[in-house]
């Protein structure tokens, strides 16, 4: 599954290419007000902090949510304490795009994280074109080489990589090519089983400095709280809040743990 969505998203992206070459999109990002500093927007607190998610679909659990109006409901999300909004940008199994990033980015003042399957440069530059300050690096689908690249292009380019991780060797390729927000994905995306606990199993080999971040499995607010004991600075919340009738009421009860 894992290897199918990045070929996909790369022959996406491909396909955008040849409409609009990596010089001109390359442009673009450059000319771009300075992204947000979601380093310090995620930085340790003395509460656990929320990354919301824009999410229409995924693989495991098929469509979601229509999000009609996916600037309405970042809007939302920024009004009831997120510090910060994920978009899903793949379309052919999440039904995202860079427009509704792009949406997003011009009604809040947090940063927004362009999260997709990206391997390639141009994706990068793509991300600060349409705004987003924050870009996912997924270890378990780049080789060491590239994570390293994609990791330092993200910075050059003044975004902040959360770089995803799956098993301790994956942390420790994360943290190897220099991760500052890493985070801990209880899906396995080979198989797409879910692991609450995984978190807790890897969170101390992530060492201060470096903020910790929970992915998936969070339905309810003891989930968030979970996560939370086990040490998590930040939870990244998608399906509970798309399909929650009110996600500002959800979103508040997370933030309450």
């Amino acid at each position: 599954m894992l290897d199918d969505l990045f070929a996909g998203a790369l022959a996406d992206a491909e396909s955008r290419r040849e409409r609009l070459p990596l010089a001109a999109v390359e442009a673009s990002a450059l000319d771009r007000p300075a992204a947000l500093d979601a380093r310090a927007a995620l930085a340790p607190a003395d509460r656990v902090k929320i990354i919301a998610e824009v999410k229409r679909a995924s693989p495991s659990r098929g469509d979601l949510s229509d999000i009609a109006d996916p600037a309405s409901l970042a809007v939302s999300y920024a009004t009831g304490g997120a510090s910060a909004i994920s978009v899903l940008t793949e379309g052919r199994k999440f039904k995202g795009s860079l427009a509704d990033l792009e949406a997003v980015r011009a009604v809040v003042d947090v940063p927004v994280l362009r999260k997709d399957f990206i391997a390639d440069p141009y994706q990068v530059f793509e991300a600060r074109a349409a705004g987003a300050d924050l870009v996912l690096l997924i270890v378990a689908g780049l080789e060491q080489k590239r994570l390293v690249e994609l990791h330092d292009l993200v910075l050059e380019l003044g975004m902040t990589a959360l770089i995803e991780t799956h098993s301790a060797d994956e942390v420790a390729r994360g943290l190897d090519a220099g991760a500052q927000v890493l985070g801990v994905n209880a899906r396995d995306l080979t198989t797409f089983e879910l692991d609450q606990d995984l978190f807790g199993r890897l969170a101390d080999s992530i060492p201060q400095g470096v903020t910790r971040v929970a992915e998936s499995a969070v339905l309810a607010p003891a989930d968030v709280a979970h996560y939370r004991r086990s040490g998590a600075d930040v939870v990244l919340v998608g399906e509970a809040l798309v399909t929650h009738g009110n996600p500002v009421d959800a979103l508040t009860r997370f933030l309450e743990v």
